[in-house]
């Protein structure tokens, strides 16, 4: 007795391995495209008026996080400012006599050197502290990131406010209308303090929010470091001072020239 089987009905095209396949999944894929531009507001100030829109860098403005750099950055700061001034007076650096105290037998007492024995008030310090260098190395492209992740950070956050022109206040105005501008825009203590950076020190505008400290610190552009972008709540920073900020910490994004090649 027959039986019938199906015939498995394969396509003639043969399948497409190799180098054909991966040139095939190429010509699929969707071409790449640079990310657009971080666009950030303008304002005016005091007002806080929104003015205008500007365009940043994505690799400016809109770095992922990474707390690793930005605690390497962070620790680098600080160990960079430590003095590294204290220092205490060996034996050998006290003013005194060297006699010893009395004789090493026969006194029934425990034998002793001089006055200036570590273990004798007066005496030298043993181990003590001596001047020192502090400060630990971090490679400058590192530390260049750790300042745009910082930025990207606050400005993804809302937390960074970019002033058209200059940070200034109307002649004559006191630390009442500082305040009064930070509570109507929520800068004020309740709600984290508030960073201002200008890029020239104005010393009557520095005058005036140190009066209000408890609510605002202002820095020049010189004096800002990593930490100071990170401490408050939120930043109030002059358009020119961000620019050369991020035009002075974007060292790892330019290129080097290419080198010539010599037969």
């Amino acid at each position: 007795m027959a039986t019938e089987a199906q015939v498995s009905q394969q396509s003639s095209t043969p399948p497409v391995t190799g180098a054909i396949a991966s040139e095939v999944a190429a010509i699929s894929r969707p071409a790449w495209r640079p990310p657009p531009p971080v666009q950030a507001m303008l304002y005016s100030f005091p007002s806080m008026e929104p003015l205008r829109f500007v365009e940043y860098s994505p690799e400016h403005l809109s770095m992922p996080l990474r707390r690793d750099i930005l605690h390497r950055a962070i620790v680098y700061e600080g160990d960079k400012t430590r003095q590294g001034t204290a220092s205490t007076k060996w034996r050998d650096e006290v003013h005194g006599s060297g006699r010893k105290l009395y004789p090493q037998k026969g006194t029934g007492r425990a034998r002793v050197g001089d006055k200036k024995s570590p273990i004798r008030k007066g005496g030298g310090v043993a181990f003590g502290p001596k001047p020192r260098d502090f400060s630990t190395g971090l490679p400058r492209k590192i530390y260049d990131k750790a300042w745009r992740i910082a930025l990207s950070y606050r400005f993804r956050r809302g937390q960074l406010i970019i002033v058209d022109g200059k940070i200034s206040l109307p002649e004559g105005a006191t630390p009442y209308l500082i305040k009064n501008i930070f509570k109507r825009n929520s800068w004020g203590h309740e709600h984290g303090r508030s960073t201002l950076i200008t890029d020239v020190k104005d010393d009557e505008l520095f005058a005036t929010v140190s009066e209000v400290s408890e609510h605002a610190k202002i820095l020049d552009r010189e004096d800002v470091d990593v930490k100071d972008l990170l401490e408050t709540g939120r930043l109030i920073i002059e358009k020119k001072a961000l620019d050369k900020i991020l035009a002075q910490h974007s060292r790892d994004l330019r290129k080097e020239p290419a080198k010539a090649k010599y037969d």
